[in-house]
């Protein structure tokens, strides 16, 4: 029994029961939902990084998504380009949480060729950790970096953002969160240059998009 205790199963099992509790607990008092500003009006300009596209999310997948505000915009610098995703929930209570680039990925097409987690320097205390995918469709390659964030804090495992709703909404009577992406291309199966491309880009937006999510 013991053994059982600190499985890895039983903790996660352990934690999402908490999380519901804590979630069911918590509605019956009024949620505090912050405001915040529409993320259509994040700059054409970021750093070195210039707008090239606005992506379309199609509305059968904004259904799925339910997200309260959609970012989903392509930028570049000189041959580099990226694609900045960002999904903004006011709330999760009502059964809306963002959705898992670990499950959505292979879901479109691409398979996972790497996966693990990439610190980056952000100009913080200390730098965010992110979840770090290499992924592949046909002669395809990308790099894909995601997060949850949720005013400074920035998480990469599903499991810890789960338990940080958990808290927040027992404390602070909130839920808001954001699932944070960055798309880089491979070009010439050089992943050193993609990650070095993706970690300029993050850094260039990193500290604008805060001020885009509630504080």
């Amino acid at each position: 029994m013991p053994g059982f205790l600190t499985s890895v199963p039983a903790r996660v099992v352990t934690l999402l029961l908490l999380a519901h509790a804590a979630v069911m607990y918590s509605s019956i008092r009024p949620e505090v939902v912050p405001g915040s500003r529409p993320l259509a009006l994040v700059p054409r300009t970021l750093g070195s990084w210039q707008l090239l596209e606005e992506g379309v999310v199609e509305p059968e997948v904004q259904e799925v998504l339910k997200a309260d505000d959609l970012l989903n915009r392509y930028y570049g610098k000189g041959a580099d380009g990226a694609n900045l995703f960002v999904a903004a929930f006011k709330t999760q209570r009502t059964g809306k949480a963002p959705h898992s680039p670990k499950n959505c990925l292979p879901g479109s097409g691409w398979t996972p060729l790497a996966a693990g987690d990439l610190a980056v320097d952000v100009g913080l205390a200390q730098p965010i950790t992110v979840n770090r995918y290499v992924v592949t469709s046909g002669n395809n390659r990308q790099l894909v970096l995601y997060w949850y964030q949720s005013r400074d804090r920035v998480v990469a495992s599903e499991y810890r953002a789960k338990f940080w709703v958990m808290v927040d909404s027992m404390r602070l009577n909130r839920t808001d969160t954001a699932l944070v992406r960055v798309v880089i291309p491979i070009i010439d199966n050089d992943d050193t240059r993609a990650e070095r491309s993706a970690v300029n880009f993050v850094q260039s937006f990193f500290g604008t998009l805060r001020d885009y999510l509630p504080a």
